[in-house]
């Protein structure tokens, strides 16, 4: 193990923490608004690289800081295997018939003015069944992309409707990484974090619903709908694939190897396999044209715009954007933890608050503050639930409070940050178009509700304190034998790597 003892003795004075964050973040400003260019690789890039220097100035070895930011990198991993089995699954499942089919039924029986409503809602079983809001996305939700484009809906109202639900079923399934992570770093019982998250959880799903019901009504009126513009579709598609129960098998099967708690990683590769034997027996396609759409994703030209804007999707080479900023944004969060600079920063909020309603707003605002630096959901709930936990312990508050402040202000804000992990993949994933400079998908942002309002929900309950449970005596006896390898802030073992599967 490399010592680093002295950095961790020895962490940055405040100022000079936030230095390489405010440099950073201002050239994120510059190429986003001013050059209208969403490529932040180049200023992820040079923001690691003033944080090694930072720490470089300061005494430590680079030898350290880069095993910082690879160590990082590595703990990430599955999350991005997972993303190059997403990428496969759309390319393939569209050549199997499996997400034409599933456009087809939902123009056919949905009512298009309960649709975004609807659509949170499937979501979130999904995601609740899968445990993956990743695994979500990439499959139900591209086919409600093709659903809600046939139904004339803004592409950004049906993306935050997607991700709504997405995240709602990551934020409270069993299966899902974080959700074990968060209730493993701060040493409370993972069915009992779930039920802790309720309160907050339900009413921003009750709110973001009411807000889908609404917008349904008033986006889409049955005088205005184009039913020309829906059977263009539904006959381009019955033309050009052998629709039916058949190709749903791949998705269908998916749902049941969830259902059973099998693996996810291997539960999607199933998907894989079953879409490329359907694309080969039920749609026609070669063996060596299911390679390609795994590797480079779908293509057709049907003469109908709207379908091929839908189906020209997936490959694994689609994901390789996505796959490289995660890459350096992981390694910008190793340089910035390694250096102490997102350690210092928090020590100076923990020492700053002396109420529990200031500590559990403070966690919530650190783990959203982390995933907007940092770019990793992962960080921003292993850091702040490992610094503030001592804080809930002085209070007498049970960590409950800070494992769903850390879920709220981690898992949920992921998606909603263009260059976090789960932002970048939700971008990618649904082909929300903005690398041209025009940003108008990511009006998705404001409008994934669900994400957005639950952390303010527990920002009220914490001002008023309702909802906010004391330790209890068996709490207290556990909190003398806390795991510590769960987060290692010598930059091991973030958490259990068994549960990393759950991505």
């Amino acid at each position: 193990m490399t010592d680093t003892t002295d950095s961790r003795q020895q962490l940055p004075p405040l100022g000079l923490a936030l230095l390489p964050i405010v440099l950073t973040l201002g050239l994120l400003g510059i190429q986003l608004f001013y050059y209208g260019d969403f490529t932040p690789h180049i200023p992820l890039i040079l923001g690691l690289a003033i944080t090694g220097l930072l720490g470089v100035m300061r005494g430590q070895r680079w030898m350290d800081i880069r095993e910082g930011v690879f160590h990082v990198i590595h703990v990430s991993m599955p999350s991005l295997s997972v993303l190059i089995v997403v990428g496969m699954i759309i390319g393939v499942w569209v050549a199997s018939g499996t997400v034409p089919t599933l456009i087809y039924y939902g123009l056919t029986l949905l009512n298009p003015q309960i649709f975004l409503a609807a659509a949170m809602i499937l979501c979130a079983v999904v995601s609740l069944s899968l445990g993956t809001s990743w695994g979500t996305v990439g499959t139900i939700g591209v086919a409600l992309m093709g659903i809600g484009a046939g139904f004339g809906i803004p592409a950004y109202w049906t993306a935050g409707a997607i991700v709504s639900g997405a995240f709602f079923g990551d934020k409270v399934s069993p299966l899902s990484d974080t959700t074990n992570l968060a209730p493993a770093v701060t040493g409370v019982n993972i069915f009992d974090h779930i039920r802790n998250m309720l309160p907050t959880t339900v009413p921003a799903m009750l709110i973001a619903l009411s807000v889908y019901l609404v917008a349904g009504f008033s986006l889409i009126t049955p005088a205005e709908t184009s039913f020309a513009r829906i059977d263009a579709i539904t006959d381009t598609l019955s033309a050009q694939f052998s629709l039916g129960l058949v190709p749903l098998i791949p998705a269908l099967v998916v749902v049941v190897l969830a259902i059973a708690k099998r693996p996810p990683l291997p539960s999607l590769f199933t998907g894989v396999l079953l879409g490329g034997i359907i694309a080969i027996f039920w749609q026609g396609a070669g063996l060596h044209d299911v390679f390609s759409y795994a590797q480079s994703g779908y293509t057709i030209e049907t003469g109908v715009a709207d379908i091929d804007s839908l189906l020209n999707a997936g490959g694994i080479q689609s994901m390789m954007w996505t796959i490289s900023l995660m890459l350096i944004a992981l390694g910008f969060g190793g340089a910035l933890e390694r250096t102490g600079c997102l350690e210092a920063i928090i020590n100076a909020i923990i020492s700053r608050v002396t109420s529990f309603s200031a500590v559990q707003s403070s966690a919530i605002a650190t783990a959203f503050a982390t995933n907007v630096v940092a770019g990793d959901p992962y960080i921003s709930i292993a850091l702040p639930g490992r610094m503030y936990a001592p804080l809930y312990r002085g209070m007498g508050y049970s960590t409950l409070n800070l494992s769903r402040a850390v879920e709220e202000g981690g898992t949920l804000m992921s998606p909603l940050i263009p260059w976090n992990a789960g932002g970048a993949f939700v971008i990618t994933a649904l082909s929300l178009d903005i690398m041209d400079g025009n940003l108008t998908n990511l009006l998705y942002i404001p409008l994934a509700f669900a994400c957005w309002t639950a952390p303010l929900i527990g920002i009220l309950y914490a001002l008023t304190g309702w909802f906010s449970p004391r330790a209890t005596d068996d709490e207290r006896q556990e909190w003398d034998r806390q795991d510590e390898d769960i987060l290692d802030l010598d930059g091991h073992a973030l958490f259990d790597s068994e549960n990393a599967e759950n991505a």
